[in-house]
């Protein structure tokens, strides 16, 4: 038994309720069972129980065994103290609250349903190579998978709208920085975001947009700050650094980064670090109201140009200082411009209209995930290989959501496809 399961039975009420009565034998009515609490403390709150014929209103507490209370040190937490009712599996002992008063307790073991506790078992604890309803997965209707979809997208959309906030928070509620850093982490590709991010909190937007007009100005800036400069090895990193030299003193600018400290394992050129400075640096010099572009454009062909912009001549044969590559570097290629639209402009617009309470921002975001093609990775794979149709980002970033925040961790009780198959018909 798994705490969890006991969270679904009292959350849909799923256990016999005739003559349900307390450990001590005191009749119990369920008015309502309560909301399901997320947050520190008691697992439902504001629930309404009767009780001996008297109406209680405060949080329920939810436990394999009654002796939980004891082991979690609730008796001792005054966060606890307005629990009206203890649902348990097994009371095998009677618990007080802090303020020494016993606490109500409800037993369920003789109360559920043997073939929902047999469902649940199957789902959880079957072998399964992906996911635990693999096996069952033909057998939940379409319409239940497309709506669990359809949440997972907006539950995405929302969460990385929230770690923009966190980022626009710390720039003090400056949009235009924010969604110049957001840009360079995403241009990391998760290898390298963490750096790209150090790199632009370290280079204040407001000096990239003074010197933008200058393509050597931008590169001498973005790559000494991200330390290839340090150590120059040809003509035209020599140039760059007597450029950074005289920018840097002028805005008394701290170097943060190394060359060390960028990965380059398992990069094809195209994705070295490097290569995507140059070709951050041409699409800043092209245009460089990234904010302006991202969030309040809606123009996906213009938007896509901008982030194809091609890097200065030298960059073209280049993809590291003082080495001429066979490979031709043309600037961000259709996938890439896709991701860093999905990362970048989506969650953008959302955190955007979620703080000026504009619901245009939002649906613009989803319309962009529409038109954006699926993803392609692992998870995608075997979710096709399952039988899900993913045509557009938005089925993409949907199917990544459910993946990682919800089969990964077995969280089927959450999940409507889960409990769709242990529900009692």
């Amino acid at each position: 038994m798994q705490e969890s399961f006991l969270h679904y039975i009292w959350r849909y009420q799923y256990f016999d309720k005739k003559d349900l009565v307390t450990a001590d034998g005191q009749s119990i009515d369920v008015l309502y069972p309560g909301h399901y609490n997320t947050d520190a403390g008691p697992d439902f709150k504001e629930a309404k129980v009767k009780i001996a014929g008297i109406e209680w209103l405060g949080s329920v507490e939810i436990h394999i065994k009654s002796s939980d209370w004891n082991s979690h040190k609730h008796q001792d937490d005054p966060a606890y103290n307005n629990t009206i009712l203890h649902v348990v599996w097994e009371s095998e002992t009677d618990v007080q609250r802090e303020d020494a008063s016993t606490l109500p307790t409800l037993e369920l073991k003789s109360r559920v349903d043997s073939a929902l506790i047999n469902k649940y078992n199957h789902l959880i604890n079957h072998p399964a190579t992906y996911v635990s309803c693999e096996n069952q997965w033909s057998d939940v209707a379409e319409i239940t998978k497309l709506s669990m979809l359809d949440k997972m997208a907006m539950e995405r959309l929302y969460d990385k709208s929230a770690v923009v906030l966190d980022l626009l928070e710390n720039n003090h509620g400056n949009w235009e920085e924010t969604a110049y850093q957001l840009l360079f982490k995403n241009f990391g590709f998760k290898i390298n975001s963490d750096p790209f991010l150090t790199l632009a909190q370290s280079l204040p937007f407001k000096i990239i947009k003074k010197h933008a007009h200058n393509l050597n100005q931008i590169e001498a800036l973005l790559f000494g700050m991200a330390g290839f400069l340090d150590e120059p090895t040809d003509e035209k990193s020599q140039g760059l650094t007597k450029e950074f030299i005289f920018l840097k003193q002028k805005y008394a600018l701290d170097q943060k980064l190394h060359k060390f400290q960028w990965k380059y394992l398992r990069l094809r050129p195209a994705n070295f670090p490097t290569s995507r400075i140059a070709q951050l640096a041409a699409i800043l010099h092209q245009q460089p109201l990234v904010f302006d572009l991202l969030v309040k454009s809606s123009d996906l062909k213009m938007i896509s140009s901008w982030l194809r912009s091609k890097p200065s001549d030298y960059w073209i044969d280049h993809h590291s200082f003082a080495k001429i590559s066979k490979s031709k570097n043309q600037g961000l290629g259709a996938s890439s411009v896709d991701n860093i639209l999905i990362n970048t402009a989506v969650p953008l617009k959302v955190a955007y209209g979620k703080q000026i309470d504009n619901q245009d921002f939002i649906d613009q975001s989803v319309e962009l995930l529409e038109q954006l093609k699926a993803e392609k990775n692992s998870i995608i794979e075997k979710w096709t290989a399952l039988g899900l149709t993913v045509k557009t980002a938005f089925d993409s970033q949907a199917a990544i959501q459910l993946y990682n925040s919800y089969c990964k961790k077995k969280r089927c009780l959450n999940c409507n496809i889960g409990t769709s198959l242990i529900r009692i018909k």
